[in-house]
């Protein structure tokens, strides 16, 4: 069992390498409008990740609050 994990781990390892290889070719054939093109399209994709990030990061430190909040004053019912 763990050889056939191992050989589909390759294979997708092989697969990533040869989708990389394949993308520097297109890229280094590219006209300086399409590489411009390019660059704007993962500009874009970096932004809307970290927008998302962000996102989920402030979505998460609220959530956390309201936890905190909600045993602090389940505590002092307890205390009281």
């Amino acid at each position: 069992m763990a050889s056939k994990n191992t050989k589909t781990g390759l294979l997708a390892l092989l697969g990533i390498a040869a989708g990389s290889v394949a993308a520097w070719w297109v890229y280094n054939n590219a006209s300086p409008e399409e590489k411009a093109r390019i660059k704007s399209k993962i500009n874009e994709a970096g932004n809307k990740m970290k927008d998302a990030y962000a996102s989920a990061e402030d979505a998460v430190v609220e959530n956390y609050d309201k936890a905190k909040n909600t045993v602090e004053r389940e505590a002092q019912k307890v205390n009281s």
